[in-house]
């Protein structure tokens, strides 16, 4: 399977399925998806969207981002979920005396973890629900918020670290491509802090090793959250395989 999907003006979209989960099974390919934000899919895209057979939008993007841009057009017939996790805007966190890229963002998903956990839970849920699927999930550029929800879901699913973290860091890439087209079509918003763009594996890495130091699990840490015992073996049934 092709984890990287190319589309017109999308530049993050991909499935995280095909990783080993629990007892050596794999995460299903073709049911969750991850990607920047989807109010860009137009008429060039929308066979090879329609294709994929999408159920579900999970969008985790600000109300005023949704304002500012717009949503995923209804003429795709998807089911449609805001939850906006809780968590501090980026741009009124100084960025002087930082340690490092990657502990400057683990703080960042930790922060997001802390203050955000009922949306993540909410948006996990939805996940869990088999008659959701397929479904994808989106933030803004389908980095941070959308990378600490899906490495959640995956740790849930039994994914080694190392694997998120290597699901992660492909999104490197991509953001270059969405870097490059933002300063051809909006260069103002293009003039971001490079720190903002980046994602390497160790920030991934130190989040989860970090989140279990402080909860115990990741699972515990969920469920302190609001998302149920129940919902998690769902989700194991519906996005593992055999």
């Amino acid at each position: 399977m092709e984890r990287s999907i190319s589309f017109s003006v999308l530049f993050n979209f991909r499935d995280v399925g095909g990783y080993a989960g629990l007892d050596g099974r794999p995460v299903r390919w073709r049911t969750l998806f991850r990607s920047d934000s989807l109010h860009r899919v137009g008429d060039a895209d929308k066979v090879a969207f329609a294709a994929l057979g999408l159920r579900t939008v999970v969008d985790l993007r600000r109300a005023d981002e949704i304002l500012r841009d717009g949503r995923i057009s209804e003429q795709h017939g998807l089911r449609y979920h805001h939850i906006h996790p809780e968590h501090a805007e980026w741009r009124e966190i100084a960025l002087v005396e930082r340690p490092s890229v990657p502990r400057w963002l683990a703080d960042r998903y930790l922060e997001l973890a802390r203050d955000g956990g009922a949306g993540l839970a909410r948006a996990l849920g939805v996940i869990a629900d088999a008659h959701a699927a397929p479904l994808v999930v989106h933030c803004v550029a389908g980095k941070d918020r959308t990378g600490v929800l899906c490495a959640l879901a995956l740790s849930l699913l039994g994914v080694a670290d190392e694997d998120i973290a290597a699901d992660y860091a492909l999104t490197s890439a991509a953001t270059q491509r969405f870097v490059t087209w933002l300063r051809e079509s909006d260069p103002e918003r293009a003039q971001l802090p490079p720190v903002f763009m980046a994602s390497p594996a160790e920030a991934m890495l130190l989040f989860l090793r970090e989140l279990r130091e402080r909860h115990g699990s990741v699972e515990r840490y969920i469920t302190a959250a609001g998302l149920r015992a129940d919902q998690i073996t769902a989700m194991r049934a519906h996005l593992l395989g055999a």
